[in-house]
């Protein structure tokens, strides 16, 4: 009888050792194999292919300096580490515990040498040799996926160096204070939560976790922001803050038109990105909330065609203006506890009235409640998706409530436009945005009677 996609275990030595997984008895049987030479040979390939994926990261280093372990180092040390584990099953653990010293020395050498004898500072080498020692002790005891993760990853640490440091050396002493804020209610705060609904109605362990989320989606805008510098161009700085923030961005880019007459056309262009961008977004928040991706999909088309009007629109005026570092946008850290804990209380206090409002008044009371995009539309996406997850509304009604959301925050921007910016703009923002928001309204009527009609 076969057994394939199985875990097949036979006894060797008085101990039951792991073998391929999806290789049938009955294939074992009829050519004669070693179950445990085959699991050998699979251990072996597996820790020489780790090995060698981190030693080349390790070898192309070697043209900025000189390095203690290269390729065949690595692939080695990774395949005595299989080896010592795969022979503790059956011999027990005394070998594996003396190779560990033995790499545990190795390290400590290579540290002592590129600090004392070499003058460099730094134990990143020695850590990655020991470490992936590790990875092959995880594959001799048949933890063969973690290893291979854990090498994928140690190798992308290992060739982000530069961006990393890059990147660290830009951020300025409040942007630290506030990631490690955020670090601790993300992994501090998070974990002691209890995973109970509070007035039968929201889950603050799911709740901060949907704050880290979308915090995360704003905060990769925010990094590419500090990496590239925000004067690479209104367009360019207009899309990336609108993943960060879309009305800070549009306050910051209004001002600019001030400026000059010149700049009203290039900084409606940045709009223009800046509003796109925010309804990408808030696709993206809808999947987060929703992973099943109904709401996603029922939100699509309509917000598909602001998009596509607002590119249409982007590549009729073609004016493209260059930002001075004094005019960089400054946009604050998405990691900091004011916009993350100003999110979770908008979308908690939405989701709240959005219940309540449900009770009262039906699906007429939930669309009411997408009038909070005026504070955060992304808190109107959370609060109604997460209310159509846990089967409070329907996934239509929640798409629908999310669209006008965005179609009200991209209306916000004439308002924030015209407290902002110059009279010219106004006037070119004034026209378009309500035409954006006009056919949104119109696709959405189309899509509902579209969805009826099935």
């Amino acid at each position: 009888m076969r057994n394939f996609g199985n875990r097949v275990r036979f006894k060797y030595t008085g101990i039951k050792l792991q073998t391929f997984r999806g290789i049938g008895t009955d294939i074992v049987q009829e050519f004669g194999f070693d179950p445990l030479l085959l699991d050998f040979f699979k251990k072996l390939i597996i820790s020489f292919l780790i090995g060698i994926l981190i030693g080349i990261e390790r070898e192309y280093r070697s043209q900025e300096h000189a390095i203690f372990a290269g390729v065949r180092t690595f692939a080695i040390t990774c395949i005595t580490g299989m080896l010592s584990s795969f022979a503790a099953l059956s011999a027990g653990p005394e070998l594996m515990y003396i190779t560990a010293l033995f790499f545990a020395a190795i390290a400590s050498i290579i540290t002592y040498s590129k600090i004392f004898l070499f003058q460099r500072i730094g134990v990143t080498s020695p850590i990655s040799l020991f470490l992936t020692f590790l990875l092959g002790v995880f594959v001799g005891y048949d933890y063969c996926l973690f290893a291979i993760v854990c090498a994928i990853l140690l190798t992308f640490l290992l060739m982000g160096k530069q961006p990393m440091h890059q990147f660290v050396e830009n951020l300025s002493r409040e942007e630290l204070l506030n990631a490690m804020q955020f670090l601790v209610v993300a992994f501090i705060l998070y974990p002691v939560i209890p995973d109970t609904k509070f007035f039968g109605l929201i889950n603050l362990k799911s709740g901060l976790m949907i704050v880290v989320l979308v915090s995360l989606v704003s905060f990769s805008s925010y990094v590419l922001l500090k990496k590239f510098g925000a004067s690479k161009g209104l367009s360019y700085s207009g899309t990336l803050g609108g993943f960060v923030n879309s009305e800070a961005t549009t306050g910051a880019l209004a001002g600019l038109s001030k400026k000059s007459e010149e700049m009203a056309d290039p900084v409606l262009r940045g709009l223009l990105l800046c509003n796109t961008a925010m309804l990408v977004r808030n696709l993206l928040v809808a999947f987060i909330v929703d992973p099943s991706g109904q709401t996603t999909f029922l939100m699509l088309p309509p917000q598909f065609a602001v998009i596509l009007l607002s590119i249409l629109i982007v590549l009729k005026r073609g004016k493209q203006f260059s930002l001075t570092e004094s005019e960089g946008l400054s946009i604050q850290s998405p990691f900091s506890l004011g916009p993350a804990f100003k999110f979770g209380l908008a979308f908690t206090l939405i989701l709240i009235v959005g219940n309540t409002a449900n009770q009262v008044a039906g699906t007429a009371g939930i669309y009411a409640t997408s009038i909070g995009a005026l504070v955060s539309s992304s808190g109107v996406i959370v609060s109604v998706a997460l209310l159509a997850v846990n089967g409070s509304i329907s996934y239509t009604t929640a798409a629908n409530t999310a669209v006008l959301a965005s179609l009200i925050s991209t209306l916000n921007k004439v308002l924030l436009t015209k407290i902002s910016g110059s009279e010219k703009l106004f006037s070119l923002v004034k026209i378009r945005f309500v035409l954006l928001a006009f056919t949104g309204l119109i696709a959405l009527i189309l899509w509902s009677y579209h969805l009826n009609g099935l």
